[in-house]
């Protein structure tokens, strides 16, 4: 058995730092290849992936998509693979999350008799889709539909049968997921000429005020039908209610092809019109496609790769694709868009709001690899959420539509921000990221009593009181302590940095002593993070394999996926279990155990198993790469083979979990390039197994970061050496200034577990 290689454990709080070298490095050739072949929008569309496959831009505020009619959450962006019935197509979409919502401004061309139910149905080889376009044939109503689409307006193209009434149903009472409270509450459309329609709906859901104005030009006069509340015949004088359904009818039988551009608005009806002659003026379906494609041309081609496998090719361009949906621009052409306190404001020079922030899920990968690739962004995105604080009172967890949803655990905002601080990106306001951070840090019920939010218990839940007294959250007084407590303790490590780089350093020293509250929860005898009561006690029985999604101490899963939740202190963490060995050990059984998960409420988002290694859901997307922190980064490239090779394919059912707003994604981004970023707050990238066989990122600063991958094969998934311009590494990590200073990271693949070089 050959010596496997051995790298130092490096201490407490700080990584190895290797600058960049100044030895010049020669340029790679240039790689050539279109991004777009390789995207597929129907990966994830299938199982858990929850995707959508329509039309959208970079960070678009509309999403022009299919809703099929497979209810739950499987279909929560509105659309699931396995269905062939289409309600029809809507203008806003969520990607890739748990919870259904949006589903705004559906339209459905149709021929033939009008009835209660319009349905389409569809065969599945006369779908496509690929950046910046979508199409199906209605078979039922022999009616071909194209998508396309601006930042804030999309547009269709219907091709209808010869000889037939064409007919089309716009619905404003339509939802995605009522078995999560999703309804409409108020809809209303007005009728301004006989080409020309505007409205708005406002729904209530998981965003529980969410209006959306619209308004729709078509390229031929249109009749109106009948107009409906539910069951209700309305006339012409009164097109308003909840549920209201207008059926529309063109005319001109010369034609058999309608064009509709729709512009949508937050703010109101001008802010929609706007938007639509701003970005849309004029009738070519073919040049708006055209002008998408080269805009999602333009944004792929920040990252250019080569492979000889073309599945890698599909599964990392669409793994880039998927990672530029959100978070969404929610600002009109015009500077004003809705903010948290509901108000509507006008955007100061150089600001743009967004929305969906799905911040426990992103921060881990999808903020990190834009740091790399994209800072501008970056520093708008730290820009909204601090904003969002000053309209709303506290920096939100996951914003929607203007909306506090109060979803998911604890400040992960502090990460995301913390990130762009450690990295040094400009135009952030130190003190006001302070700020804002340490008040989402604290309990502060007089702010909780004051808030009209409906859930404004989650956004500074009771948890933060215990730790302030206690240092730790008792599992008999609040729900899900654990996975609370472990990532309040990473958020404070986050706070920590944020108050070096403000220079503060007594606030630097209070927050890198919470950090430490995660040891509180670890059971020595066991090796688990488990919860514990108010007494002190251990929470009895106790299962690692148990899991029940809403009662038990632990977020979506066990105690196996939870307890390695210290992705700051990894050091420390392996002193809690006494030996690096059995440290080691531990994380061995995390891949090798059982993957059985044990309860009658166990939560669905525990997939994507390798042993209790979960995949499919955030929280254990950093854990492979300790095995660099205990010297055998060997086992680290074995497991990150394991996962790209098995949990990701360019197939509908290709995403192992919940895309998650680009989480999933940007985790197999950044692998298949060959480095992962352990802890966001410390600015260092952990060496892992690349896919690729080159790349080359297109940094802003104006300077290349190549990556050549030497005798890469599936066999060959062992790093026998690396170098960063030049200079061999003598451990698994490098820092972010190296990357952005440009330069050259040589890997060199082996079948065979490297020779161990000295301890």
């Amino acid at each position: 058995m050959p010596i496997r290689s051995t790298i130092l454990v490096l201490s407490l709080f700080g990584l190895l730092l290797l600058p960049g070298c100044t030895k010049e490095v020669s340029p790679s050739a240039s790689i050539e290849l279109d991004p777009l072949s390789y995207v597929d929008p129907f990966i994830g569309t299938g199982f858990h992936g929850h995707t959508f496959p329509g039309s959208t831009l970079p960070y678009g505020m509309v999403q022009l998509s299919p809703d099929t009619r497979l209810p739950g959450w499987d279909a929560s962006s509105g659309y699931h693979y396995s269905d062939s019935t289409i309600y029809g197509f809507s203008h806003t979409h969520l990607s890739g999350t748990g919870i259904g919502d949006m589903g705004d401004i559906l339209f459905l061309p149709y021929t033939g008799e009008d009835n209660n139910e319009l349905l389409a149905y569809f065969e599945k080889e006369t779908e496509e889709a690929s950046a910046g376009y979508y199409q199906v044939q209605l078979e039922n109503y022999g009616v071909k539909a194209e998508l396309t689409s601006t930042l804030r307006t999309g547009m269709h193209r219907y091709t209808y049968p010869k000889g037939v009434d064409k007919k089309l149903s716009i619905d404003l009472g339509h939802i995605l997921q009522a078995n999560w409270g999703h309804r409409s509450l108020e809809g209303a459309i007005e009728v301004v000429d006989q080409s020309t329609l505007r409205g708005y709906r406002i729904s209530s859901g998981w965003a529980h005020d969410h209006p959306v104005h619209f308004y729709a030009q078509f390229s031929t006069p249109f009749e109106l039908i009948e107009a409906k509340d539910g069951e209700e015949v309305l006339t012409t004088e009164e097109l308003s209610g909840k549920e209201l359904q207008l059926s529309l009818r063109f005319p001109d039988a010369n034609l058999d092809e309608v064009l509709v551009k729709v512009g949508i608005s937050s703010v109101d009806g001008e802010g929609a019109q706007k938007n639509l002659e701003e970005e849309n003026p004029n009738w070519d379906f073919n040049k708006v496609r055209r002008q998408a494609e080269d805009t999602w041309r333009t944004a792929l081609a920040k990252i250019a790769v080569k492979s000889q496998e073309e599945e890698v090719l599909k599964n990392f361009y669409t793994a880039l694709y998927h990672s530029m949906v959100a978070p969404m621009v929610a600002q009109d052409v015009d500077g004003r868009y809705r903010g948290m306190d509901k108000a509507i404001h006008q955007a100061p020079t150089g600001f743009t709001n967004y929305t969906v922030f799905s911040l426990w899920d992103t921060f881990r990968a999808l903020h990190p690899l834009m740091t790399i690739i994209d800072q501008q962004k970056t520093k708008e995105w730290v820009s909204a959420l601090l904003k969002k604080h000053e309209e709303g009172g506290v920096l939100p967890k996951w914003p929607l539509a203007s909306n506090y949803t109060g979803t998911m655990v604890g400040y992960p905002a502090a990460a995301m921000i913390a990130d762009a601080v450690t990295k040094d990106i400009a135009g952030i306001e130190l003190e006001e990221a302070l700020t804002a951070t340490i008040f989402s840090s604290e309990y502060h019920p007089e702010v909780i009593a004051k808030m009209p939010e409906p859930r404004a218990q989650q956004l500074m839940p009771k948890h933060l009181d215990f730790i302030d007294r206690q240092g730790y959250i008792p599992a008999d007084s609040v729900p899900q302590s654990v996975s609370y407590g472990l990532e309040c303790a990473y958020y404070d490590f986050c706070i920590s940095r944020i108050a070096l780089k403000a220079g503060n350093t007594d606030l630097a020293e209070k927050y890198a002593r919470r950090s430490l509250n995660y040891q509180k929860y670890f059971d020595p005898n066991w090796g688990f993070m488990r919860g514990k009561l108010a007494d002190g006690a251990w929470q009895e029985p106790f299962n690692p394999n148990y899991s029940d999604h809403d009662i038990s101490p632990y977020v979506e899963g066990n105690a196996w996926q939870w307890s390695w939740f210290v992705p700051h202190d990894v050091s420390g963490f392996t002193d809690l279990f006494g030996s690096k060995d059995r440290f080691i050990a531990q994380l061995d059984s995390l891949f090798t155990t059982s993957s059985d998960i044990e309860g009658e409420n166990a939560s669905a988002d525990i997939t994507g198993l390798i042993g209790q290694y979960a995949h499919g859901n955030e929280p254990s997307h950093h854990v492979i790469h300790f095995y660099n922190y205990l010297g055998q980064p060997f086992k680290a490239q074995e497991r990150i083979d394991q996962v790209l090779q098995t949990l990701y394919a360019p197939t509908p059912a290709g995403i192992s979990g919940n895309e998650d707003c680009g989480a999933m994604s940007a985790w197999y981004v950044l692998n298949a390039l060959g480095f992962y970023q352990v802890c966001p707050g410390k600015p260092e990238y952990s060496i892992g197994r690349p896919m690729i066989d080159q790349a080359s990122i297109q940094l802003e600063n104006g300077k290349t970061f190549e990556i050549h991958v030497q005798n890469n094969s599936p066999k060959h998934r062992y790093v026998a050496q690396v170098k960063l311009n030049g200079e061999v590494l003598d451990q698994p990590f490098f820092n972010h200034s190296a990357l952005m200073n440009g330069g050259v990271l040589e890997f060199e693949m082996t079948d065979q577990i490297p020779i161990a070089k000295g301890n």
